[in-house]
């Protein structure tokens, strides 16, 4: 059980870093500095601008959510070892 419960506390956490750093990547390539590397944004007499921006406050709360989550599975970690052998 213990085995197990490290193992699962360590894909929470490295699941979760992979989350943020893939929603960060999201941000950047759905954000507003991509404007000038459209190619019909730089022809002469042109604008380009958007109109809105999504709110991505809810995928922010799911790697935050993550984070609680693998801090719950290090509390399970903790109390299998207080229980083994191991621990005296």
């Amino acid at each position: 059980d213990l085995i197990i419960s490290v193992l699962t506390t360590f894909l929470w956490l490295v699941s979760t870093f992979v989350w943020a750093k893939a929603l960060a990547d999201i941000k950047v390539s759905t954000g507003a500095s991509i404007i000038p590397g459209i190619e019909s944004c730089k022809a002469p007499g042109t604008t380009c601008h958007f109109l809105s921006v999504t709110s991505m406050g809810i995928l922010n709360v799911s790697v935050v959510f993550g984070l609680l989550n693998m801090i719950l599975w290090a509390g399970n970690v903790w109390l299998i070892y207080k229980d083994t052998n191991l621990h005296s």
